[in-house]
């Protein structure tokens, strides 16, 4: 068979999501993978690095609390935590995504999939053969996003790591040089330095700077009370890789640091360069523009694109989110049903223009939805911002012993709603999706006052803010 209602050109999260809920529509899918099916959060991103970084979590959580502190009076294991990290991403195997497909009756091509017309998919394997697969109705694209490596002088020639290699490395350098202060730079700065390497970041543009601004500070904070030699400001003017296999880099000022592996981690790049965007009339190696129901704007009405391929939120979260509106969407479409694209409809990816949750496992960790102080000034809403020390609350002291972090909510006076929150501390990413179902659900403040918390734990502020804020 090489028809089907929909065909999905990427199996990763984004993929198997929308190619799931065509199936679950009543509808036929079929999905092409040319790596490993369960993509780049399965291998290379969210699972193992969360691996990486919580083997430190967990020991540093036990030094913070008197009786288990004198416990943990070792270190790390490096090998124990670089075999769950590998446990984490399957050693690189798919076997157990693949079932999951054959399980869901989605049909796997496995290949590099370029589209060569209107609902039109050529899959050419790795024998060199050729697959024409036909859609009836539509193709998604799911082809997510690779690393973006600038044109910094002879850095393509040095080879330096993306995050791809960071996370799977067999081995922790003595040095590792990071050029980048966003969330992978600052999560494996995090990692690397707790497993022992000697680490310097060069951040340009400052640590976690998309983040509320006391989010960055304490993270820059911490990383230097670690070791790691925070470069506000630095930017690499070339790179040189040693015959010796270390690695040289020379600041734009002249300075020159040497590393024995370096990571470069400042965005990400759309894996659309060759997909056959060409044959219908779109530009190859761009992002992808896409309505609210994930419909690509320059084609005619067949064609979507989901997950970080659209550059909405390049979360996987997100993208998942994203997945199963387009998937409801393409099939409410084919069955002549109505689509509910209005904003919070269900064919409508509203949360990410105004919800999306995020977490950043850096010590302390950041979690935080909606918009900051500044994206909300910017968006002309008249606010109000309320901030708490999270250590004044009962729940911290007994959580941990110094335990130290901050809240701040930012309030659309008008609604009288929250459309902004942050947390920074040890252990908040769990209390984020409280926070999540306020914004989104757009609970006035007059309710939420009588959402109790539980005493005594850190979710206590949020009495503490809405009584800073006058309830």
């Amino acid at each position: 068979m090489s028809t089907y209602d929909v065909v999905v050109i990427g199996a990763g999260p984004v993929g198997e999501n929308a190619a799931d809920r065509v199936v679950r529509g009543g509808l036929t899918a079929a999905i092409v993978e040319r790596e490993l099916v369960g993509g780049e959060c399965s291998y290379w991103a969210c699972m193992p690095t969360k691996a990486l970084l919580r083997s430190g979590a967990a020991l540093r959580a036990a030094r913070q609390v008197p009786g288990a502190r004198e416990a943990a009076t070792g270190e790390l294991d490096v090998a124990a935590v670089l075999r769950r990290r590998d446990s984490f991403a399957s050693n690189w195997n798919d076997e157990g995504q693949v079932s999951w497909l054959e399980s869901a009756g989605i049909p796997l091509y496995r290949g590099h999939g370029r589209i060569a017309g209107a609902r039109v998919v050529e899959v050419t394997g790795a024998d060199g053969t050729t697959t024409t697969l036909t859609a009836r109705h539509a193709v998604i694209v799911a082809t997510g996003s690779s690393a973006l490596v600038p044109d910094i002088d002879g850095l393509r020639a040095a080879e330096p790591w993306t995050s791809r290699e960071t996370v799977a490395a067999k081995e922790v350098p003595g040095r590792l040089a990071v050029i980048g202060g966003g969330v992978v730079a600052s999560e494996m700065a995090t990692a690397f330095s707790e497993l022992g390497s000697s680490v310097t970041m060069l951040a340009r543009d400052g640590v976690l700077h998309l983040n509320e601004p006391f989010a960055g500070e304490r993270v820059t904070e911490s990383l230097r009370e670690k070791g790691v030699s925070v470069r506000i400001g630095a930017e690499a003017g070339s790179v040189k890789r040693n015959e010796d296999g270390t690695v040289s880099i020379t600041l734009t000022d002249g300075e020159q640091l040497d590393a024995d592996e370096l990571l470069v981690a400042i965005g990400r790049t759309p894996n659309t360069q060759d997909i056959g965007l060409e044959s219908v009339g779109l530009q190859p190696g761009a992002w992808l523009t896409v309505d609210g129901t994930m419909r690509v704007l320059e084609a005619d009405g067949w064609l979507y694109a989901a997950g970080d391929v659209n550059r909405r939120v390049l979360l996987t979260h997100q993208g998942k989110y994203q997945a199963r509106a387009v998937g409801d969407a393409i099939v409410a479409r084919a069955k002549g049903e109505p689509v509910d694209d209005a904003p919070w409809g269900r064919h409508a990816a509203t949360a990410d223009e105004r919800a999306v949750p995020q977490v950043v496992f850096t010590d302390p960790e950041i979690a935080s939805v909606g918009l900051t102080a500044a994206k909300a000034e910017a968006a002309g809403l008249r606010t109000r911002v309320v901030d708490y020390d999270l250590a004044a609350t009962a729940g911290s002291a007994v959580h941990a012993e110094g335990y130290r972090g901050h809240a701040r909510m930012v309030v659309d006076e008008d609604r009288q709603v929250l459309v902004g929150f942050t947390l920074v501390g040890p252990d908040v990413a769990e209390m984020l999706h409280a926070a999540t179902i306020a914004v989104v659900g757009e609970v006035p403040l007059n309710r939420l006052w009588h959402a109790v918390p539980a005493f005594p734990t850190v979710s206590e502020v949020w009495l503490r803010l809405l009584e800073a804020y006058g309830r």
